[in-house]
């Protein structure tokens, strides 16, 4: 290249890197120079996001305390909690439930939740979570039989839970329980202390029922032996007269005295009075036989299962022993449908329930009509079917149920007897067999001055399921 070329060149770069400068330097004027607004606006934005950060971290540390403050109140709360993902992994399991079941966070969480290793009646469980994911709705397990970690047996209320109930298919489940274990012993206990109370004050009147009978088949045995000791005698002669006749020698001495011996043992008051004593002592003995009955198909010794029976013929039975508890101011009806399918049940609990209300229907009406003697009230016990239940209506003409007081009529220890007349646990016993042991409802209606009546409601049971009614008698 020629010297002076290369001198232009240079030039031209030198000029170049002089004018790129003096751009920059105008520009750095011009940055420098741009109007206050633009500035303020572009410290807000670093002020806002200053602000920002600093919100994030305290609302991260707030929430990193609520989840910790939930942790806390999950771990207090004394009973059992287990919550579920749609795969039934195990994502949470308080403290409550690792103690009861001897099992631990470090082992369960993300695991299946039937391999946890909980032992209790996974078939029930399973299906209730089934049940609670298809229905989107909370499902109640009671008397969940479970082995605890010292190897004992207990029972447990569980209920299942959607915690997403807004979908169709709830993502978690939360599984909430108790150990009922205790409460199942107070309540057989409560059941048993008011069982004694019901057979000891049945205990006279039974006596009384089965002593009536037994009294006059015992005073007809007396008059039937007596009886026949006259028929010796009648006998004996009669025995003479056939020898004298034999022999062709019957005196008018031998004569007279059969006609005094008729007359003396008043044959024809025998002849009318004997068949009249053998039918009694066969009606008493009948009247004992179905008492002893009734007494055996109320008790039911030995059933502590559910199963099906015939619930005309156990209130019937009820009702035959509890008579001498409303005979004397009431009226006894029974409307039973004679269609009614068995019902499962247990039988001996139920017939106590029966008991209690017949009871507490005597009761009433006592309050209204003293001992019966100036009229007597009236019992009514109807049966029918509706639908898939079977309804028992039982009524009475009493005082009826004052209304300050029906909303506690079902508490255990409430009563409104007299001290020394009731204990207050039938109706709350009768409330916890119907609606905690056989799935039925238990209600009352009521007008004062005339009556109350009870309408208990049992599920019947699949005509399919059964063939014979597992009746003791």
């Amino acid at each position: 290249m020629h010297i002076s070329d290369r001198q232009l060149f240079r030039d031209i770069i030198l000029n170049k890197r002089d004018i790129v400068a003096k751009n920059n330097k105008i520009m750095d004027n011009q940055i420098n120079e741009q109007p206050k607004e633009i500035k303020m606006a572009d410290e807000a934005f670093h002020r806002a996001h200053e602000e920002l950060v600093i919100r994030m971290e305290q609302s991260t540390a707030e929430l990193r305390k609520a989840h910790a403050e939930n942790q806390q109140l999950l771990e207090a709360i004394t009973s059992i909690l287990i919550t579920i993902d749609q795969d039934n992994q195990i994502i949470h399991c308080n403290g409550v439930a690792q103690t009861a079941f001897g099992i631990s966070n470090a082992k369960t969480l993300g695991q299946p939740f039937d391999k946890c290793g909980i032992q209790w009646e996974w078939e029930r469980i399973n299906q209730a979570i089934e049940d609670c994911r298809r229905e989107n709705r909370q499902m109640r397990v009671d008397d969940v039989r479970y082995t605890r970690p010292d190897g004992s047996e207990g029972f447990l209320g569980l209920t299942i839970n959607p915690v997403n109930k807004e979908k169709e298919q709830p993502a978690q489940l939360l599984l909430f329980g108790a150990d009922i274990t205790e409460r199942k012993i107070m309540q057989a206990q409560l059941s048993r202390s008011q069982k004694l109370e019901a057979i000891g004050q049945l205990a006279s009147g039974i006596a009384h029922e089965i002593n009536t009978p037994t009294q006059y088949v015992g005073d007809n045995n007396y008059f039937l032996q007596e009886s026949f000791a006259d028929f010796m005698v009648l006998l004996e002669k009669y025995g003479q007269l056939l020898s004298a006749a034999e022999e062709g020698q019957i005196s008018p001495q031998l004569i007279s005295e059969i006609k005094t011996t008729i007359d003396e043992i008043d044959m024809e008051y025998l002849i009318s009075e004997i068949p009249r004593a053998i039918q009694q002592s066969l009606e008493g003995i009948e009247r004992v036989t179905s008492i002893v009955k009734a007494m055996k198909e109320f008790a039911h010794p030995g059933v502590e299962e559910k199963t099906p029976i015939d619930i005309n013929k156990s209130i019937a039975s009820t009702i035959t022993i509890a008579r001498n508890e409303w005979k004397y101011v009431a009226e006894m009806k029974t409307d039973f449908d004679p269609s009614l399918p068995l019902v499962s049940c247990l039988p001996g609990e139920f017939n106590q329930v029966i008991l209690n209300m017949v009871i507490n229907a005597a009761d009433t009406i006592r309050d209204v009509v003293g001992d019966g003697g100036q009229g007597k009230g009236t019992i009514t016990i109807r049966t029918r079917q509706v639908g898939d239940w079977a309804e028992i209506w039982i009524s009475d003409t009493g005082t009826g149920i004052p209304e300050n007081i029906r909303p506690r009529i079902f508490d255990v220890f409430f009563t409104t007897k007299k001290v020394g007349k009731g204990s207050g646990q039938g109706l709350a016993i009768s409330h916890g067999v119907i609606v905690d042991k056989h799935g039925g409802t238990i209600d009352f209606e009521t007008e004062m001055g005339q009556g109350t009546t009870f309408i208990i409601r049992l599920p019947i049971v699949s005509e399919t399921a059964v063939k014979e009614p597992a009746y003791i008698g």
